[in-house]
């Protein structure tokens, strides 16, 4: 059999045919996409309701309400630190005086980082995201109050469906798209549109971010408390030493009003790097940031608004003592006065930061804690600072009943310490507080009311009980110094010393004291003022010192002198009268007296180092003449 090879015939090559089919399924595919694609980018121009000619207006007044609203909280969020609804509100206290939220002209702006009352470090810094949602919340809020009143007076229907919108803050603009039905009728003509985008020119975002650089910038290196810390010991007396041989006064109102209006012309005169100034002198350097944002930046601080400010003194005075006038330091040969004041202090700033006429701004608390910045909140919305456990823990009830010496009630703050820790616990209205105490063995209650001394009471709180607690009345007298019997009106130090610590004015600019019954201790410093110079001395000093040699081994000495040079010194003050007396005063006398009569004995002026030491010693002797009248 005669084999046959059978060859298939195709009138073209199967390979470039199935080629060519795929190629064609690749365009349509093509074709699809791009049409799908199409459709949702132009559906709402390809089947946007057309609007008859006498509704455009309506339509045009909708979107100028939508442009308005938008336009409206976009201002608010850079007013109010990003925040159009408010967080919760949170009130400071005597401790720190932040509430969450600081009132600027009226208007309350969210601080980005605060520290609560009980001293809990916080930050409230909203995401553009957050932003975003509240400015759609806004509009959706606001749309429906559009006003077509001049419309329906021309007979128009106007219907407006629940709306549902969608914000896109940028750089440059937000954007705005709002589902929305809004039905127009009139007569028998009628048309419906849903879908409302806007696009509004605005650089909140912009501004956003510049504000976020800044206040990433100082929770992580702190730069407003570092310029917080300079300005302390520039307009306060933190650490130093003074030639002198009069104690050195200050009066801590006076001492923080200039450190307040330190504070605020130094915070206000801070610039970032790009800012538009001259940076030829080199003071205008100190206050340039290492900052660098696309935006103007302005950085407030009021002494209106809140402030912290705590250090040790005695009865509204710092005092510091000399030391080179007392008996035995006659080796010195001159006086001087050492300082040291540890401060706590607190303030907001404002951070403002414009591009033209839009604004975003936040507060944030500066917090100088013992001379020191605080520590940087790292990474967290709500952070201890140190708030002590003992004031974490409340759980023994206690009813605090509060008096003065005639058994009226009294409204006064109540604290608690124990082992040096203090709690505040709430204030007794009508006279009586009833609250939860921390447990402690042997602790203090402590009770504070204006005109009256402040109270201590001894408590264990282990167990629950009913406290009461008397409160002496302050009375205010007038002072009237006499020196040797003539009215004295040169300057003194003056200072009242009982069982509840000291009270000390500086006379004759504080003439007044506030006293409650009790035994005092009176001590009187009258200084002249003037140039008294002391001449250039040279004097020999003996001491004893060891042998050498063998003799040093078993404690023999020989005397060696030298001699001390002291150099020409000019003490503008120097102690020429004064006294002490002990006395004790009824709360008759004290109600039925207005003035406070004190007649202190002379010392000769002294024209040496060793006399104005001799004065010291028989300041010690010399008793005073004290009569209530």
């Amino acid at each position: 059999m005669q084999n046959k090879k059978i060859k298939n015939f195709y009138p073209f090559n199967f390979i470039e045919c199935k080629k060519g089919q795929l190629t064609i399924f690749i365009i349509i595919a093509i074709v699809l996409v791009v049409g799908v694609m199409g459709f949702f980018v132009l559906r709402e121009n390809l089947f946007q309701t057309k609007l008859p000619a006498n509704m455009e207006p309506i339509y045009t007044t909708f979107e100028s309400c939508l442009e308005d609203d938008a336009l409206t909280g976009a201002g608010i969020l850079g007013i109010q630190a990003g925040y159009i609804y408010l967080p919760e509100f949170e009130p400071g206290s005597s401790y720190m005086p932040f509430s969450s939220q600081l009132d600027f002209l009226g208007t309350p702006v969210p601080y980005w980082y605060y520290v609560s009352g009980n001293n809990i470090q916080k930050e409230q810094v909203p995401s553009k995201k957050e932003m975003e949602k509240q400015l759609a919340r806004f509009i959706e809020e606001k749309i429906r109050d559009c006003n077509f009143k001049n419309y329906y007076d021309e007979g128009f229907e106007i219907v407006m469906g629940e709306p549902k919108a969608s914000v896109d803050i940028n750089d440059e603009n937000i954007k705005i798209k709002l589902n929305m039905d809004l039905r127009i009728s009139k007569e028998e003509e009628s048309v419906n549109v849903e879908n409302h985008n806007i696009e509004i020119n605005s650089k909140l975002g912009k501004l956003y971010d510049a504000a976020r650089k800044i206040y990433d910038k100082e929770q992580k290196d702190l730069f407003l408390e570092e310029y917080a810390i300079d300005t302390l010991r520039l307009y306060a007396p933190v650490d130093g030493v003074e030639i002198t041989c009069s104690p050195k006064v200050w009066v801590l109102n006076e001492v923080f009003d200039e450190l307040q209006q330190g504070i605020e012309a130094n915070t206000l005169a801070l610039k970032t790097k790009n800012g538009d100034y001259s940076l030829t002198k080199e003071e205008n350097k100190y206050f340039v940031t290492d900052i660098s944002v696309d935006a103007d930046v302005r950085f407030l601080n009021s002494r209106n608004w809140p402030y912290s400010f705590e250090v040790e003194s005695d009865d509204n005075l710092l005092i510091a003592k000399p030391i080179g006038n007392q008996p035995g330091f006659g080796i010195l040969g001159f006086c001087y006065v050492p300082y040291h004041f540890v401060y706590n202090l607190n303030y907001p700033v404002l951070i403002q930061v414009s591009d033209n006429n839009e604004i975003f701004q936040f507060p944030v608390a500066v917090v100088i804690q013992a001379n020191n910045p605080r520590e940087p909140l790292k990474g967290a919305t709500a952070v201890g600072a140190d708030l002590p456990e003992l004031c974490k823990y409340k759980n023994t009830p206690m009813t605090i009943n509060i008096y003065d010496t005639k058994m009226n009630p009294v409204n006064a703050d109540i604290s608690f310490k124990c082992f040096g820790t203090r709690c505040s616990i709430g204030r007794a209205e009508d006279g009586t507080l009833t609250a939860k105490f921390p447990q402690c063995e042997n602790g203090y209650i402590f009770a504070k009311a204006d005109g009256y001394e402040d109270a201590k009471y001894l408590q264990s709180t282990v167990d629950s009980g009913n406290i009461d607690i008397v409160m002496n009345k302050l009375y205010e007298l007038n002072i009237e110094l006499k020196l040797d019997g003539e009215t004295y009106t040169g300057d003194a130090i003056i200072t009242f010393t009982s069982d509840k610590g000291p009270k000390t004015i500086v006379y004759p600019e504080q003439s007044s004291i506030k006293l409650s019954e009790g035994e005092y201790e009176i001590n009187v410093h009258i200084y002249k003022t003037g140039q008294l110079k002391l001449k250039k001395t040279t004097k020999e000093q003996c001491i004893e010192v060891p042998r050498g040699g063998l003799g040093g081994l078993i404690g023999l000495t020989r005397e060696k002198c030298f001699d001390i040079e002291i150099p020409e010194q000019i003490i503008s003050q120097v102690l020429i009268g004064g006294g002490k007396q002990k006395d004790y005063f009824l709360e008759s006398q004290l109600e039925n007296s207005n003035i406070i009569e004190i007649d202190a004995p002379s010392l000769a002026t002294p024209k040496t180092i060793e006399q104005l030491q001799e004065n010291y010693i028989l300041f010690d002797s010399n008793k005073l003449d004290i009569i209530l009248r």
